[in-house]
């Protein structure tokens, strides 16, 4: 959520951001008249309510023949009250329900625009050229004996699969590598839960424009979480953090779902774009003056990785009118798929600053010992769809594919994944 005090003070300064991302900026206007109607309906609640106390002391105070009437005004003031303070509620749900509708405000120096008016920031390492024709990553897969889509669709529909054997093991090692760079780094481990309350998927704008993309169990009204981004944001809800001797740094190893709502016919070849995965996911309380520091950390951290597998890829500044709605400025990273001939991406890190503490109550005290919203972000370290672009920049011309050395002690030293049968 936006903060209230700067919606009333500076309005403009939200509505460029509106503007910036393609929005609607009359929401704004919609929640500075809510945020007037709920401070007036608070404010007779608030009067009503201290006319009530000082009247019951008059009450107390008054003779016998006086009590009668004033005890039939005591209870018309009970009425009053009571009803005041519904009204007053009303208007506060109203207020939350006009915000919540205004996104995140963007950082400056965000590109305007829509998907396509990213700014690419730098390209590293070369891309892969072969002397042969290459193999697209499902097929490698399934010489490798890695993949099996066919009978991840016979047990759960499209999109889904099963990593086998090597395919398995590479995944692990994946994870594992991160893991232990995140634990470098000073990232605490944790492993989620992956279901989740209304609220903590609220709080954290998962239940915006994108809410047809989450699986809901509606019996037990709980959410899959599509990146632990989600628990690990709601792990100090309505909590005041110290942040005296630094960030807390989480590194949240999950199972991921996303039904993909929207995206049907697209990359529906291979593990690219499924409902499962699984992802180790980097998280951060901070203050908001450090926020911007750290997201340059959390790429940092993200490239190191990239390097570390020998994937080119690129770093691009995503445009306004593609960031979600609790980002203020994201960064995705992007490996070279081969048989693509492009850039796809494997990582995104967000800014969050202050939007998901607001809503989830997560504080920080400050040298004045005043509690403020803290400073969220986020950032993949690891995930499934990496060892699409693993397999294509490292295949050879007999289909086996060379290991990154950074993953080869969690292989047990092999070197060269070979096709089945060769």
């Amino acid at each position: 959520m936006i903060d209230p005090q700067l919606l009333r003070n500076d309005p403009e300064t939200i509505k460029r951001s509106q503007r910036a991302r393609g929005n609607d900026e009359s929401t704004v206007d919609l929640a500075i008249a809510a945020d007037e109607a709920r401070r007036s309906a608070l404010g007779e609640f608030e009067t009503l309510r201290a006319e009530q106390n000082q009247f019951g002391k008059q009450v107390k105070a008054a003779s016998k023949e006086e009590k009668p009437a004033l005890i039939a005004r005591a209870q018309q003031l009970a009425a009053e009250v009571k009803a005041a303070e519904a009204r007053s509620r009303e208007a506060e749900a109203a207020f939350d329900a006009a915000a919540s509708r205004i996104e995140n405000i963007v950082v400056e120096g965000v590109p305007s625009g829509g998907e396509e008016n990213f700014v690419t920031l730098r390209e590293v390492g070369e891309v892969p050229a072969f002397d042969f024709e290459p193999r697209d990553h499902l097929e490698l897969g399934e010489m490798l004996d890695a993949i099996d889509m066919q009978r991840g669709a016979k047990v759960s529909g499209a999109r889904f699969y099963f990593l086998k054997g090597v395919g398995a093991r590479l995944e692990l090692a994946l994870m594992s590598l991160a893991l232990d760079r995140a634990l470098a780094a000073g990232f605490v481990p944790l492993i989620p839960p992956t279901l989740v309350k209304p609220e903590i998927m609220q709080g954290t704008g998962f239940l915006g424009e994108h809410a047809d993309e989450v699986y809901h169990l509606p019996s037990q009204d709980l959410f899959l979480t599509g990146t632990s981004e989600v628990a690990l944001a709601g792990y100090h809800a309505d909590e005041i953090v110290d942040l005296e001797r630094g960030p807390l740094r989480y590194a949240g190893w999950s199972t991921c779902y996303r039904s993909e709502a929207g995206s049907h016919g697209k990359d529906t070849r291979g593990i690219l774009r499924v409902h499962q995965f699984n992802k180790l996911e980097m998280f951060v309380y901070t203050t908001p003056e450090e926020a911007e520091a750290e997201h340059d950390r959390l790429v940092g951290w993200q490239e190191d990785m990239l390097q570390a597998l020998g994937l080119s890829y690129r770093v691009i500044d995503v445009a306004a009118g593609d960031l979600g709605s609790s980002a203020a400025r994201k960064f995705d990273i992007e490996a070279w798929v081969p048989t693509q001939g492009t850039f796809r991406e494997l990582t995104s890190t967000s800014n969050c600053t202050t939007y998901q503490s607001r809503r989830l109550s997560t504080r920080y005290r400050g040298e004045n010992g005043k509690t403020s919203p803290v400073a969220t972000l986020n950032g993949t370290l690891a995930t499934t769809r990496w060892i699409v672009a693993i397999l294509e920049t490292h295949q050879q011309a007999d289909g086996s594919v060379r290991v990154p050395e950074a993953l080869r002690p969690y292989l047990g030293g092999l070197e060269v994944l070979t096709p089945v049968g060769a």
